[in-house]
């Protein structure tokens, strides 16, 4: 990933951070047939004694966990705030005209080594995990004991177990760093205006916290 010094973000709370808030990653491999990407929900395990662990499972159908072998090297791509920006909304281009449209946005490049995890152990607790995180903010959270056990020893049959051990953290964070304060709001701004609090909320933050 091409990343411009400015736009670069290397703090591990943060890419942490990124990850947590924005679990629905894109495990991209590289197998027999070429590329290939699936799109998975992720659980960041930063505690883990080896480093940090990203786990998750795929369909027993589906061909990804057969085809790599165990260690392969992959990457988990996960995206946060995003949008675009006109450059109508820059004070300055109404005076110069010297400006033209982008497009602001977070990402995380997770490279790792893949591991398969097909024991009902694992996925139990990777289930059990995903389902106390996502349903954390409901009234009356929905828990794996709600299920029949049959119906859930079913479903768990179908399906497998991985974990990516990272190995590297790759950040970016395109923001509008490159702009003066004035068109740094004006961004800001507009992104406002138009409905797009999240990435408005998320340049806000960045414009108040020291590099």
């Amino acid at each position: 990933m091409y990343v411009p010094t400015m736009f670069a973000e290397d703090r591990p709370e943060i890419l942490h951070r990124l990850i947590r808030d924005n679990p629905l990653g894109v495990l991209v491999t590289h197998g027999a047939g070429g590329l290939e990407a699936n799109h998975l929900p992720f659980l960041l395990d930063e505690r883990h004694d080896t480093g940090p662990l990203l786990l998750a499972h795929v369909a027993r159908a589906n061909p990804v966990w057969r085809e790599l072998a165990d260690g392969a090297e992959v990457m988990v791509i996960f995206r946060g705030a995003h949008g675009y920006i006109s450059p109508s909304w820059y004070p300055s281009k109404h005076e110069t005209h010297r400006h033209v449209p982008t497009w602001n946005y977070e990402v995380v490049h997770a490279h790792g080594r893949l591991r398969i995890r097909d024991d009902e152990k694992f996925l139990r607790g990777v289930l059990a995990k995903l389902t106390r995180t996502h349903e954390a903010s409901e009234a009356r959270p929905w828990k794996m004991g709600d299920a029949p056990s049959d119906f859930l020893d079913t479903l768990i049959g179908q399906i497998v177990g991985i974990a990516v051990e990272v190995t590297r953290f790759e950040g970016k964070r395109k923001l509008s760093q490159n702009r003066d304060a004035r068109d740094f709001s004006g961004v800001v701004g507009s992104l406002q205006e138009r409905g797009n609090d999240t990435l408005a909320a998320t340049m806000a933050a960045l414009d108040e916290r020291p590099r």
